[in-house]
Parts: structure tokens; sequence; C-alpha cells
């Protein structure tokens, strides 16, 4: 068997394989897809649940539809607009943007108040860390000992 040549690796790519293997990093990976999957549920929600009843208050108006024609001929719908090659301003798509993302930042301060509260839960059942029970520990054993006066300090004079 031929000796194995040794390869050098730059420090930089040590160095990121020590960052991608960090739990923060993997755990940022995870939120991503997660995230990702979440956007499907709250697109399909603003989409096909919130818009149909908001359009249906508001006289039937589908916000997908709700487009400015910049240049070109109007068509339809947006889309076919759009394949029509004419210059759009969807206003309606981008309020869905909007709905969406003002429903993912209320499931976020929703998650994130739950989890604040849970933590909290936890840190009251388990009590006072080891630092505050010996500080505590050292404060009663201190009331104990019987007061001493201070002794004043002599003056030495020259």
């Amino acid at each position: 068997m031929p000796p194995r040549i040794p390869l050098h690796q730059p420090a930089w790519l040590q160095e990121f394989k020590a960052f991608i293997m960090r739990g923060s990093v993997v755990d940022l990976a995870v939120g991503i897809v997660i995230g990702a999957a979440f956007t499907g549920i709250v697109s399909s929600l603003v989409e096909d649940l919130i818009n149909p009843v908001i359009g249906l208050l508001v006289g039937g108006i589908d916000f997908s539809n709700i487009f400015i024609v910049l240049s070109g001929e109007r068509r339809a719908s947006l889309a076919a607009t759009r394949e029509a090659g004419a210059a759009v301003l969807a206003i309606g798509t981008f309020i869905n943007a909007i709905i969406k993302f003002l429903i993912v930042a209320l499931a976020i301060f929703w998650l994130l108040r739950l989890l604040a509260r849970l933590r909290l839960r936890e840190e009251a059942k388990k009590g006072p860390s080891t630092t505050d029970a010996l500080l505590t520990e050292i404060r009663d054993e201190l009331r104990k000992r019987p007061a001493v006066a201070p002794q004043p300090t002599p003056v030495q004079r020259p």
C-alpha cells in the first residue's frame, strides 16, 4: 500500500467546518426549512381563506386582480396582462404580501411570548441557583454573628 499524501487544508476551510458544525448554525438551518413550510401554510391561509372573506366584506373584490397597467394592454387578470407583456403595478399582490407578513409576525410574536412564559415557569420550578443559595447561606451566617462595634483606628502623631 503506497503511503498517503497529506493534503493541506487552508485555515479558512477548517474554520468554516467548525462554524458549520456549531449547534446554532444547524438550528438556523432547521428554522429556515420549517419557516419555508410555514410560509406555504400562511400563503394558503391568506389566499384561500382570508382574502375571499375580506373580498366578500368589501363587495366581492379579488385582491390578486387589483393592478394598475403602466404600459401595454389590460387583460382580464393580472397573469394574462403580464403574459401580454404589459408593465403593471400589482397592488393586490402587494396587499397579499402585507397580510402574509402580518400573520407570520403575529405567529412569531405569540410563539416567543409562549416560550418566554415557559422559560419563566422553568426558572421558577428550579429554585435559586447554587450561587444564590450559597450567598443566602453566607448572609444568614453573618446575621447570626453578634454585632461587633468597629474599633477606632489609633491616630499616630509625629
